[in-house]
C-alpha cells in the first residue's frame, strides 16, 4: 500500500513538473514572438518616418537637438546587408528595438569618437564577419557620413577607453562578445571605423577576417 502511494504522489509531482516546464516553454516562447514583432515594427515605422524627413528637409534650415529615444538616422553596412535605424540612447528598450547611440559621445558626423551599440544577438550579430576596410555608412538628417573600418579588438565590459575622442571624426560600434555565448557574456566586441571624406577605393576589403 505504502509503494503504490509513493508512486502516485511520484507520478502527481512528475505531471505538474511538466505542465510547469511546458507553461515556461509557452511563456519564453511567447515572449520571443512579441519581441521579434515589437522590433520588426518599430524599424519599419521609424524607417518610415526616416524617408519622409528626409524628403522634406531643408538642407539649410536648423535641425533641432536629438531627444533622448528620438530618431538619428540608419547605419548599414552593405557588404554584411546590416540595415538598421539608428536611436538616440543605449537602455534595454531602445537596444531591443534599434542600434542605440551612446549620449555621451558625439553624434556621427562630429568632431570626436561617436559610439554605437547593439545586441550581438539580434542586430550586431553580423559584425561576427566584419572586415578591415568594410565601409560603414550613417544617414542622418545632417546628412551621410562614410566610415573605414581600422580595427577591431575584444574588451572587457568595464574598459571605457574605447569610448576617448582621439583625433579626427571616428566610429566606434560596441556589442556583446563571444557572439554565441549563451547568458550574459563576458566582453565587449569593439570595431573602430575613421570617417572618410572622400568616396572609397573600389578594391575590395581586406586584411582582417573574422
Amino acid at each position: 500500500m505504502k509503494i503504490r502511494t509513493n508512486r502516485k504522489r511520484m507520478n502527481t509531482i512528475l505531471r505538474w513538473t511538466q505542465g510547469v516546464l511546458f507553461a515556461g516553454g509557452a511563456v519564453l516562447l511567447g515572449y520571443c514572438g512579441f519581441v521579434f514583432v515589437d522590433s520588426s515594427v518599430f524599424q519599419y515605422r521609424q524607417s518610415v518616418n526616416l524617408r519622409r524627413l528626409l524628403e522634406v528637409r531643408d538642407p539649410g534650415s536648423h535641425l533641432p537637438a536629438i531627444q533622448a529615444s528620438g530618431l538619428i538616422g540608419r547605419l548599414e553596412i552593405p557588404r554584411l546587408g546590416l540595415s538598421v535605424v539608428l536611436i538616440e540612447g543605449d537602455d534595454a528598450r531602445i537596444l531591443r528595438r534599434a542600434v542605440g547611440h551612446v549620449p555621451s559621445t558625439p553624434l556621427p558626423g562630429q568632431t570626436g569618437n561617436s559610439a554605437l551599440t547593439g545586441h550581438r544577438d539580434t542586430f550586431f550579430r553580423p559584425l561576427k564577419n566584419i572586415h578591415a576596410d568594410d565601409i560603414i555608412t550613417v544617414t542622418t538628417l545632417d546628412g551621410e557620413y562614410r566610415y573605414r573600418v581600422v580595427s577591431t579588438s575584444v574588451v572587457s565590459p568595464d574598459n571605457v577607453s574605447v569610448l576617448n575622442a582621439g583625433q579626427g571624426e571616428m566610429l566606434t560600434l560596441i556589442t556583446c562578445y563571444p557572439f554565441y555565448f549563451v547568458g550574459s557574456a563576458p566582453d565587449r566586441f569593439i570595431v573602430r571605423a575613421e570617417r572618410l571624406h572622400s568616396a572609397p577605393s573600389s578594391s575590395g576589403p581586406g586584411g582582417l577576417n573574422l
